[in-house]
């Protein structure tokens, strides 16, 4: 698993910098995180690791400061999640995470980017079974053993554990994402995550060549341009 994550890095990155409204895709997810668990980073975990991206992400300070007083207003819209799969250009198989308060609308902006790119739209579940979801903690560290046996004293789950130029990468359940993390911290402090996220990582690589690159690129760009598309997780290797 350690080294699909790696391989898909560069991929992964050059899809987050193509985002245009990256501030705004933030805002939203730091309010709904904000709402649900707390405007607390100290109680609310999932949202620390959300501040800490944000800022590495040079989101502006009035943007988080903003999402994070609607949410202690209470009041707001009522962002819900959702996931559309498919096979994109060249068949490769992709994962659209949402957040939207309107689903009809989400759902019709999500396929037309489908059918503009000769790709398809499948059902729930058609691609992500080729797919690990899994929690991923990335941050500076040398020692490989005892990073993980604080995790096993804590009861964690860990699926992998890789050390590679003095990087700790952590694999676990996205069910364990809490418990590892606060395992981390209890065993070496305050730890500046480089990787802090569940993600969907493929089992494997569909190749892409030919019209079918600049296809793919067109398609990620109309993804990233839909205000309510949050993450987009796919296979392809050029």
């Amino acid at each position: 698993m350690g080294r699909a994550y790696q391989n898909r890095k560069e991929s992964m990155a050059k899809t987050a910098g193509a985002k245009t409204k990256i501030y705004s895709k933030f805002g939203r997810e730091l309010y709904v995180c904000a709402k649900a668990g707390g405007v607390d980073p100290a109680g609310n975990l999932a949202l620390r690791g959300l501040l800490e991206r944000a800022k590495k992400a040079q989101v502006p300070a009035h943007v988080i400061d903003k999402a994070l007083d609607k949410a202690k207003g209470g009041g707001g819209e009522d962002f819900a999640p959702a996931r559309y799969e498919g096979f994109g250009p060249g068949g490769c198989m992709v994962i659209v995470d949402c957040l939207t308060d309107n689903p009809n609308r989400t759902f019709n902006d999500v396929r037309q980017c489908f059918t503009k790119t000769k790709a398809k739209i499948g059902i729930q579940g058609a691609v992500s079974h080729m797919f690990d979801h899994t929690t991923i903690l990335a941050f500076t560290h040398e020692d490989e053993d005892a990073v993980l046996e604080a995790l096993l004293a804590a009861d964690v789950d860990v699926t992998d554990v890789e050390s590679e130029d003095g990087k700790i990468t952590v694999f676990t359940p996205p069910g364990d994402y809490f418990k590892a993390k606060q395992a981390l911290i209890d065993a070496f402090g305050e730890v500046d995550f480089d990787v802090d996220e569940i993600q969907f990582l493929p089992k494997g690589n569909t190749a892409i060549s030919g019209d079918d690159v600049a296809l793919f690129e067109k398609f990620l760009d109309m993804l990233n341009e839909l205000d309510d598309v949050q993450n987009i997780y796919h296979d392809a290797e050029f």
